[in-house]
């Protein structure tokens, strides 16, 4: 897997396209709910642009996620409102925008209010740099069991170029040898904890629209295994820090709040 340590590599140029549907089953309005004086899906806006994104794009679904994004000065657009994911909905934009076929286009979650402007870097980077893949994610290192054996905590496993073998919800790699009921995680195990963040090149957005989904992204819930059912190549970055956690609740969002008053 690659590390990326310092700025010193040449940042690519890229687009970051931002998913902010309106409904939420446990978070309705998610996108507009306030945070320190502005929607939450505008300060992800902002962490965005920070990153040096040539473009910076909010896709929504709904005409007043768009109209909060522009009356704080950032791009939206409006997409349709039947898409099944977030990757479909980051197609369409880039087909919007015309985008090149070799255009690297970073997708943020609109839920993050707190994302590293580095992460974004990092992704698109990983991507330029990775000829092979028609994506790029990260991960970092995990260091709690706790996490390995939470299926909450989707795991992936890396081959020797960085590319990814596998993602589970399962504690993955498992060590058959050496699993224990002891709260310590085995000590030099290769584990890895996914980061939800992706970089797409434009001409893969184009074709994953029409990729069948797979059985094993179905049992795991994880969209991404498509890609690499499809025998795709997604590249691996390894993060040095945790990212800060995204607001799915409530009490995520009250814990974003304190931490942005």
């Amino acid at each position: 897997m690659k590390k990326l340590h310092n700025r010193s590599e040449a940042v690519p140029e890229f687009h970051v396209v931002i998913p902010a549907r309106y409904s939420s089953t446990r978070l309705p309005g998610k996108p507009l709910l306030d945070i320190a004086g502005k929607p939450m899906v505008v300060w992800v806006a902002e962490r965005a642009k920070s990153s040096g994104a040539k473009q910076v794009i909010v896709a929504t679904d709904d005409e007043r996620v768009a109209t909060a994004v522009r009356q704080h000065g950032h791009a939206a657009v409006m997409t349709d409102a039947h898409h099944v994911s977030g990757t479909d909905r980051i197609a369409e934009v880039a087909a919007i925008e015309g985008w090149r076929d070799d255009a690297i286009v970073v997708n943020v979650q609109g839920d993050e209010p707190l994302i590293d402007a580095k992460l974004i870097i990092e992704v698109a980077t990983t991507l330029a740099a990775s000829s092979h893949a028609v994506m790029a994610t990260a991960c970092h290192t995990i260091t709690e069991k706790a996490d390995f054996t939470n299926p909450n905590v989707v795991k992936v496993v890396t081959d020797v170029n960085g590319h990814a073998m596998y993602f589970s919800r399962a504690p993955i790699p498992f060590p058959r040898d050496t699993y224990s009921s002891a709260n310590e995680l085995v000590s030099g195990i290769p584990a890895y904890r996914h980061i939800g963040i992706y970089a797409y090149r434009a001409s893969f957005l184009k074709q994953y629209a029409s990729l069948a989904p797979a059985a094993i992204e179905q049992f795991e819930c994880l969209e991404q295994l498509r890609v690499l059912y499809q025998g795709y190549k997604i590249a691996v970055s390894v993060s040095e820090n945790a990212p800060a956690a995204g607001v799915d609740t409530e009490s995520d969002l009250a814990r974003v709040r304190a931490l942005m008053a």
